[in-house]
């Protein structure tokens, strides 16, 4: 029996057997019948995985490389299913298949081991483990096709790993819907959007019936609801807008769709593309191109807008995104129109959507697409909404550089080789006023800069009081040999109201001194409504002056005015105002005296009575109905109503427990309480306090969980702009470094602050951020992630500034990182040159391989610039055990040059008898450029192809290798010889040479000659 019938056949250097082909030989001799039941027999690949086939397996006369492939995920045996054997002969049978995953790629091992089921029991197998150290993914299959990680099923698990959250099991737990069919249509998006979800069902099943099975959307959107079924359970395809993992049940009217549309042949929708404009009188015209104008029709923008009907949202229609504070939000396309529309944010905050702002109807078509730029940068803008660079520098690189030169501890952490210097500032309360007033002499220098609206300026000087209050409520005092928090409790209008009295002070007097100045903050921080309040009064009016007066505590001088008035009584119970209790209390005792006995208070002024109420400690009936913002009326509690050996942290207790019983202004933010701006969206109680609040609850809740800490650092407690985050960033940062609380849980922070930045070409800045993001042990590579997208993206803004470029290195980025993302950036604008060079820097020898083969080396070497090509190939070559087909890539150049080194040597030398071993060696040679050919021709750019104008699509690599096969036949020929019987199989070999057809008739014409002159000798 023939050998070829006996023995399997492996070509391939990367991919083996169990036993191997030579074992398999000797087990044959030894055993004839071997081959045809060979037990347990392993194919596989290196770095891919393997197959292992259960029992005894016939591998007789199989061609290995022809039946078994493997690649990225994803094995496949018999591709060719005409060639395919019946179940259970050949290859076609029961085997454990074992994959590596590239867990760079793929979420985090928890999602990941649920997504690999998932497919698993889609395809048929049995999920057997997974190994998250290794990357190792086993499972059982009962015969074969393709098995693995298809391509969607990749970008679904890569893209879900955020969204999905929810376990499994408590999935598993919930009762499927009564009807056992699809979840009721009344909960989908389409019903929220004021659209019919039956009608849209409708139109979805007879546009995409013939979508994946693992593709399952309800009404052309995710659906709410999530069940498993016990049959079946998919992962869907994240689409544009992130959605996570949906478990839901096939519908039976669903299921026999999807197979008739099959069995009918029906051309499957291969790749959506997205809708540009849609008319609404389309359906009248019959199949037209007037209907639906796709964007393969139109590439260019901008996108004509017909002027015709599209959807359109009233607005009184509920959404998941109306509401008060996202009146200005717009429409994402991507959610509207589903995954048929693959578009939404892109880079530096541009938006591409459907769509009239949400409840602003009559300001576009939701169906027409529109292209905007998010503005993120409001913060560095002047009145006339232009860019000021002073502001810029101000406003982030001069606070960053302030943080970045505090006190840092380091974790580090290692991930695939590369290490990452995460930090975090520390700083003690001793140092934090002087921490403080740097950042107040920031805010100060952007006050000075010409040209700011005034929204800006409130915000800016309302900021300077929030790092008073951080001073104030965190700081810490030096006392003898202890450090204790700087108090200010009782006693205000005495010593203790001087604010930098910095002596020798005794430990329990602290409290009163933060008490005091905490009173001193709230002064400051309502003189200029009480000023203002009072210029608008006339001089007849001098009590309720007296009483603005009050609301801001200016006792010397609302005492002055009552003495100018001759009233001495008034003034010495000013003078006393918020002293002692006992004054108080008498003070209260007379006024229920005199409505005890029956005194006509209608005789009496309303401001003498609100003056007396208020100087009697009863606040609620002084204001009763005057309207008076949070602060002073907080003050009015301390100073007035309260005992002056109230702690702290009570005064603020007591105020947010009236706020609860609705007795007390709500502490509204800055930008409502001090206007409101032009700019200040739409408030409701209930939507934020002032972070100025916040930060009096952190206070009073020291040593207790603070549960409102993301509420605290949102946005809108601090500024109108939503995407505003620069400032609170900095302060949540200080106040953790101090200790004042501690949370892992503020990504939505450090992310909303590295965006900003980012749309500013702050990278480096961004990257800074990213390492202060706290490690998480169920997210251990966030980091690095992030890092790298910001890296790729970016890309163009950071490697073309050297200072930030230095920066990123300086917080010690892996280089390899940038080097990867500068080589795609290079590759996606056509430069392969930089791209090579880039790949090779980052180690992704796999992919500078097929640039140098593909697009570099034939430019470099035909312009005999061999020094470079014996550089590229050198760095290459110490990592060819990684390379695939490298003894027909880059390894031809390495062998020419050794080839042709040795030739020139023996030339030199005249070494008579080397001639028949250099045709030999130059025969081979020969061979493996013609393979070459074969294996690089059809990967070679498309452009190279066209512009050969010539059915055969390798003429660059032609005149490469014919250069080549050139330089060495000449150094052929040029070998000495003393028989003629040599030089004529030295023609043989060059007439094998891959050189062009004129070059090969001349070799030809001299292999004639030489042979004539033979057979004239003979003669």
């Amino acid at each position: 029996m023939a050998a070829s019938t006996v023995f399997p056949v492996l070509r391939s250097s990367e991919y083996f057997a169990r036993p191997s082909i030579d074992e398999l030989v000797e087990r044959e001799v030894a055993d004839p019948g071997y081959c045809s039941r060979v037990p347990n027999f392993i194919i596989g690949r290196a770095g891919y995985g393997q197959v292992r086939f259960l029992g005894d397996t016939d591998v007789r006369g199989i061609d290995l490389n022809e039946i078994v492939r493997f690649e990225k995920h994803y094995v496949v045996v018999y591709e060719d299913e005409t060639c395919k054997p019946l179940v259970g002969h050949g290859l076609n049978k029961a085997a454990e298949v074992s994959l590596l995953l590239s867990l760079k790629d793929l979420p985090e091992p928890s999602i990941l081991v649920e997504v690999l089921r998932c497919s698993a029991r889609k395809q048929g197998s049995r999920f057997l483990s997974f190994n998250p150290v290794s990357g190792k993914w086993k499972f059982e299959v009962d015969h074969f096709s393709r098995f693995g990680l298809v391509d969607e099923e990749e970008e679904d698990a890569v893209m879900d790993e955020a969204a999905v959250r929810q376990p499994i099991t408590e999935v598993r737990e919930r009762d499927p819907p009564s009807n056992g069919h699809e979840i009721e249509l009344s909960h989908s998006l389409p019903a929220h959007l004021g659209l019919d979800p039956a009608k849209m069902q409708e139109m979805r099943m007879v546009m995409f019936s013939n979508e994946e099975e693992d593709e399952y959307m309800e009404d052309g959107f995710p659906s709410d609801e999530r069940y498993v079924s016990k049959e079946r359970m998919n992962v869907d395809s994240p689409a544009s807008s992130g959605k996570g993992l949906r478990l839901r049940p096939l519908s039976p009217l669903h299921m026999s769709s999807q197979k008739a549309g099959r069995r009918s042949g029906m051309p499957v929708r291969k790749e959506p593309q997205a809708l540009l404009e849609y008319s609404m009188n389309s359906s009248d015209l019959g199949p037209s191109t007037q209907g639906i104008l796709m964007s393969g029709q139109n590439r260019g923008f901008p996108v004509s807008m017909t002027k015709v009907d599209g959807f359109k949202l009233p607005a009184d229609q509920e959404t998941p995104v109306a509401g008060n504070m996202y009146t200005n939000c717009v429409v994402d396309a991507a959610l509207f129109m589903g995954r048929s529309f693959r578009v939404g944010w892109g880079p530096n905050g541009l938006l591409v959507h459907s769509g009239s702002l949400v409840n602003n109807p009559g300001t576009g078509l939701s169906s027409v697409i529109h292209i905007e730029k998010v503005a993120s940068d409001k913060v560095v803008r002047d009145d006339k909404n232009k860019i000021k660079d002073d502001l810029t520098e101000l406003c982030f690189s001069d606070p960053m550089d302030l943080h970045k030169s505090l006190d840092h501890e380091f974790l580090e952490t290692e991930s695939d080789s590369f290490r990452l210097k995460l930090q975090k500032v520390m700083a003690n309360r001793l140092v934090l006023p002087d921490i403080c007033r740097s950042y107040i002499d920031i805010i100060e220098k952007q006050l000075e800069v010409s040209d700011l609206s005034m929204s800006t300026r409130v915000l800016l000087m309302h900021q300077v009081t929030v790092w008073e209050l951080i001073r104030v409520l965190f700081s810490e005092r030096a006392t003898g040999n202890q450090l204790e928090p700087v108090g200010d409790d009782d006693q205000e209008g005495m010593v203790l109201d001087k604010k930098e009295g910095y002596v020798d002070i005794d430990p329990e007097a602290l409290p009163l001194f933060r008490r005091a100045d905490f009173s001193n903050w709230l002064q400051d921080s309502v003189c200029h409504r009480v000023q203002g309040e009072v210029s608008s009064l006339n001089d007849a009016r001098y009590l309720e002056h007296i009483l603005l007066l009050l609301t801001g505590r200016q006792l010397d001088t609302a005492t002055e005015i009552a003495v100018s008035r001759g009233d001495v009584r008034l003034a010495i119970l000013l003078s006393q105002a918020g002293g002692s209790m006992s004054n108080r209390s008498d003070l209260a005792q007379t006024l229920d005296q005199w409505k005890m006995n029956g005194l006509d208070f209608d005789y009496i002024e309303e401001d003498w009575l609100k003056v007396y109420r208020l100087l009697a400690g009863n606040v609620q009936a002084a204001f009763l109905d005057s309207p008076i913002d949070w602060k002073r009326y907080l003050g009015l509690i301390m100073w007035y109503q309260l005992s002056p050996e109230t702690p702290l942290d009570i005064i603020i207790r007591s105020y947010d427990q009236l706020l609860g019983e609705g007795k007390v202004p709500y502490p509204v933010p800055v930008y409502i309480d001090e206007g409101p701006l032009d700019e200040a969206p739409q408030w409701s109680p209930g939507d934020h306090f002032d972070i100025s609040f916040y930060l009096m609850l952190l206070h009073a809740n020291q040593g207790e969980k603070f549960g409102l800490l993301k509420t605290m650092f949102s946005a809108f407690s601090s500024s109108f702009d939503p995407l505003d985050y620069h400032m609170i960033w900095l302060q949540r940062s200080i106040l953790e470094a101090v200790g004042a609380f501690s949370s892992n849980d503020l990504h939505l922070l450090d992310l909303s602050f590295v965006y900003q930045l980012l749309c500013l070409g702050k990278c480096h800045w961004a990257i800074y951020v990213i390492l202060h993001m706290p490690y998480l042990d169920d997210a251990p590579y966030i980091h690095e992630k992030l890092i790298r997208e910001v890296l790729s993206q970016y890309c163009e803004s950071w490697s073309r500034d050297d200072a930030q470029r230095q920066y990123i290195v300086e917080l010690g980025i892996p280089e390899e990182w940038m080097h990867e993302a500068l080589a795609l950036y290079h590759e996606y604008y056509g430069d392969k040159q930089g791209a090579l060079e880039n790949f090779i820097q980052c180690g992704n020898w796999k992919k500078a391989h097929a640039i140098f083969m593909t697009s570099v080396a034939h430019s470099i070497f035909l312009s005999s610039n061999h020094q470079e090509v014996w550089k590229i190939t050198s760095a290459l070559e110490n990592h060819k055990s990684e390379i695939a087909d490298w003894d027909l890539g880059a390894g031809i150049y390495i062998d020419f040059y050794i080839l042709k080194n040795s030739m020139q040597e023996r030339n030199a030398m005249d070494d008579l008898d080397s001639l028949e071993e250099i045709s030999e060696s130059c025969r081979s040679f020969f061979g493996r450029l013609n393979d070459s050919l074969l294996v690089w021709g059809s990967k070679l750019p498309v452009e190279s192809r066209i512009l050969s104008g010539l059915a055969d699509s390798v003429r660059y690599d032609r005149a490469c290798y014919s250069k080549i096969a050139e330089e060495l036949c000449e150094l052929l020929v040029d070998t000495p010889s003393e028989t003629l019987n040599l030089p004529m199989g030295c023609l043989q070999t060059m007439l094998n040479a891959p050189v062009p057809d004129e070059i090969r008739s001349s070799y030809l014409q001299d292999a004639l000659s030489v042979f004539t002159e033979f057979l004239c000798s003979d003669s």
